[in-house]
């Protein structure tokens, strides 16, 4: 290595170290003044149960996550459903965040045993690498089943993650039509479903399933953000309010997305106190309704019309 390149290489190093330990200060902040978020609906613990009885039944779960917040969307007690089977980690919404933070994430799950397969369900993009990987771990199901003097059949996959993450149009993207219902709000399945994909690969379609309870307050945030959690489970100002703390924090940090200046372009207001900006922003966009404006401020982010924002960076080694 070059005495320039090794320079260049330590200063992003630096850089990197200097931009985990922002993230850990703010992060520390963001959580004490995170407003409170808790949830099961009754429908999320009979699906659960469901889920449970019907992993005995398949071999490969395809996992969907959140790209904009991907250790977020990972169920605590994935590991415990997931063992003994092969296992496939889809990070849906790509096209949600940057480039940069994509192959942030992708370098960190590899390090740490895991291939990402990166997805758009919206317009498609990945989606046949996906359905590629899917059929090659049917073919090594089947390749131990014929060892064992079995007929070989479809291998029987299960996708398993958070509400809202995407679950339900990846699978019409797979089936390339409209087998099962989806949108971009949480709780639209609500039962397990099987689904055929040509002669390789049955797929059980699981609604969205949450943990009975999360600690981690940023990580609730961020998943009512992102839309992953249904709105009964938060009040949707308080919200608002902690997204233009969050924007503050963020804007610094590399690979993040947030550009700078980003809330005076959108609504003609520059970012200051949060309370003092949505009163603002209400008083300009919706006749002084700040209930209003909190809901056009978190609708903007979930459609991208603020621009790739990723809510979560990779932590540090």
């Amino acid at each position: 290595m070059s005495e320039a390149s090794g320079a260049a290489e330590a200063q992003l190093n630096a850089e990197a170290q200097l931009s985990n330990e922002h993230q850990l200060t703010a992060a520390a902040q963001l959580s004490s003044a995170a407003p409170a978020i808790q949830w099961y609906p009754g429908h999320i613990a009979k699906a659960e149960k469901s889920l449970a009885e019907n992993l005995a039944k398949v071999d490969l779960v395809i996992e969907v996550r959140d790209a904009r917040i991907p250790l977020a969307t990972g169920h605590p007690r994935l590991q415990r459903w997931i063992k003994g089977k092969q296992h496939l980690l889809v990070i849906n919404r790509r096209d949600m965040v940057s480039a940069e933070a994509r192959h942030a994430w992708d370098q960190w799950f590899r390090a740490a045993g895991q291939t990402p397969w990166w997805c758009d369900a919206k317009v498609g993009t990945g989606v046949k690498q996906l359905q590629t990987a899917a059929i090659r771990a049917g073919e090594q199901l089947n390749a131990r089943r014929a060892g064992r003097g079995m007929k070989p059949r479809p291998v029987r996959a299960l996708m398993l993650g958070f509400p809202n993450v995407g679950k339900s149009a990846l699978i019409n993207r797979l089936v390339r039509r409209k087998v099962v219902d989806s949108a971009r709000r949480a709780g639209v399945t609500r039962s397990l479903r099987w689904v055929r994909l040509g002669q390789d690969l049955d797929l059980l379609d699981a609604p969205g399933v949450l943990p009975p309870r999360l600690d981690d307050q940023l990580a609730a945030l961020r998943l009512a953000l992102c839309d992953d959690i249904g709105q009964a489970a938060y009040e949707g100002e308080a919200v608002a309010l902690a997204f233009l703390r969050l924007l503050t924090v963020l804007e610094p940090v590399a690979g993040a997305g947030v550009a700078a200046g980003l809330l005076e372009r959108r609504y003609g207001i520059a970012a200051q106190d949060p309370n003092a900006w949505l009163e603002a922003a209400a008083s300009r966009h919706t006749s002084g309704d700040e209930g209003r404006m909190a809901q056009r401020l978190l609708d903007d982010f979930r459609r991208a019309q603020l621009g790739p924002i990723a809510l979560e960076l990779p932590p540090s080694p």
